[in-house]
């Protein structure tokens, strides 16, 4: 059992008010509890008495809340004989602190007073120092939870190599390289606005996680500077950014009677171009969103209309066709535009011309139409009337029903019959040539089985002396090009390697 010990008249420490006086005045000048600010004194205190006393866990320090008192005591257990007197005490002495002591209890015995030398003062303030900044820390964040997202208004602390020490009420933020719009330079006292992105655990750094670059210091910049943004009328959608440079975002309107484009601009663009000023000059495409996936990803590229979109069945590729006179402004200063596009909608979009587009198609007719002829043993007209049909890939011919071909005009079931049978050979003998053809040159079964491949394109692989997905994803779809001939369109190889470097990762 614990028993507290009884204190004489004699031994009482002489109080000390002004404990409690600076912990009053710390607590109010740093925000906090007064309770903290004892806490930490007390631990200041118990460290201290540790060093000298020794390590044991079993001292404790106490600050009476009243007095200011300070009574630092020593946890022992009573034993006929003493072997360890860090932790044991006599059955003798330990009466004399409670004589109702028995062997086998624990009593308090008090330890004389800490004098406070240079060195052991220094160590306690620090201590206490650090307790205070580890509690400032604890309630700063709880201020600051549920305020990530928010932008606020900062004042430059400091500027240091590579960061940027922000002050935000009562808290400090770091701007990092990377969350500072390029070319953009501050001075000591200056106040700007910044978007609050995260939160540091730490207490040795700065609490706050500041950005001027993040797509959603746009999004509440707009938020502050449209009306209807704040009040929900108009959602922003997405938005993408090259902080300093051109930023794209997309919203859209509950209301069918007001055009979300023109609200964010505002009259005479007085709402876009104060958000501009804001980032630096940072040129900004408003977009108007739209839930069918092609008609935003042609908004995308603004200022370039599209006159074509072509989208995959499977992935997020995209291929936009514009006019020849607009690939340039389509595609942006070095990319610029169509990368942010890209961001902005969460497709790869690839931009060509309508010229290029013209002869891809030409290209893949002819090939089709040539692919169909041989395969079926039929004449060019034939080839293209099933073409037109939407037949275009021997598979799809092989596993076609007969009344289907059938009902093609000039056709009949004895015709489809024999266009199927012969569909159907040519499979299977060029399956059995290919597979011959891929072991003879130990090609991987990565890609014999790869999927996206046609027979026809598979071939011209091989023959090119690529033997693995590997080496056909390392490739890039000019060089693939170039290796396969026509066996593949431009837009077809860009696509095929996209989609196989989409698996590595």
């Amino acid at each position: 059992m614990s028993r507290k010990i009884k204190i004489s008249d004699d031994s009482r420490v002489v109080a000390r008010n002004e404990i409690l006086q600076v912990a009053d005045i710390v607590a109010r000048d740093k925000g906090l509890d007064k309770e903290e600010i004892l806490g930490a004194m007390e631990f200041a205190i118990l460290k201290t008495a540790q060093t000298k006393y020794g390590t044991s866990d079993r001292i404790s320090a106490h600050i009476d809340r009243k007095t200011g008192d300070i009574t630092i005591t020593k946890l022992l257990t009573v034993v006929e004989t003493v072997v360890d007197p860090n932790n044991e005490i006599s059955l003798k002495d330990a009466q004399k602190i409670d004589v109702e002591a028995t062997i086998g209890d624990e009593v308090e015995d008090r330890l004389p007073p800490i004098d406070f030398g240079r060195i052991a003062a220094g160590s306690a303030r620090q201590i206490i120092n650090q307790r205070i900044k580890a509690a400032e820390h604890a309630q700063q964040y709880k201020e600051f939870e549920s305020r990530i997202g928010e932008i606020v208004t900062g004042t430059i602390k400091r500027l240091e190599f590579n960061e940027t020490i922000l002050e935000v009420g009562r808290a400090e933020g770091v701007l990092r390289k990377y969350d500072v719009i390029p070319n953009e330079n501050f001075r000591i006292g200056e106040r700007i606005k910044v978007l609050i992105t995260g939160l540091n655990n730490d207490s040795s750094i700065p609490l706050l996680q500041l950005s001027r670059t993040s797509p959603d210091f746009l999004k509440m910049l707009f938020r502050q500077e449209v009306p209807e943004v704040y009040d929900g009328v108009i959602k922003i959608m997405a938005a993408a950014r090259d902080p300093g440079s051109k930023a794209k975002i997309a919203v859209v309107s509950s209301d069918p009677s007001l055009d979300p484009v023109g609200a964010c601009v505002g009259i005479k663009g007085a709402r876009v171009q104060a958000i501009t000023e804001e980032l630096k000059g940072e040129k900004i495409d408003i977009i108007r969103w739209n839930d069918n996936p092609a008609i935003f990803i042609a908004n995308s590229i603004s200022p370039a209309s599209a006159i074509r979109i072509v989208m995959e069945e499977v992935g997020d590729n995209i291929t936009v066709v514009v006019p020849d006179e607009q690939l340039s402004s389509a595609i942006g200063r070095r990319g610029q535009n169509i990368r942010l596009a890209s961001k902005l909608t969460g497709y790869t979009i690839n931009v060509i011309n309508n010229s290029q587009d013209v002869a891809e198609r030409q290209q893949e007719n002819d090939r089709i139409v040539k692919t169909l002829r041989e395969a079926l043993d039929v004449d060019e007209m034939m080839a293209i009337i099933l073409k037109d049909e939407g037949f275009d890939n021997i598979e799809d011919i092989a596993l076609a029903d007969k009344a289907e071909i059938a009902s093609i005009e000039g056709f009949d079931d004895e015709i489809a019959a024999e266009i199927i049978s012969r569909a159907n050979g040519y499979i299977d003998s060029k399956k059995a040539y290919i597979k011959k053809l891929c072991e003879e040159n130990k090609v991987e079964k990565d890609l014999v089985g790869y999927k996206l491949l046609r027979l026809d394109l598979l071939e011209a692989i091989v023959k090119a002396g690529i033997k693995s997905l590997t080496e056909l994803g390392d490739l890039a779809a000019d060089e693939l090009k170039e290796l396969v001939g026509d066996s593949i369109t431009d837009s077809e190889a860009r696509t095929l390697i996209m989609k196989i470097r989409e698996s590595w990762f």
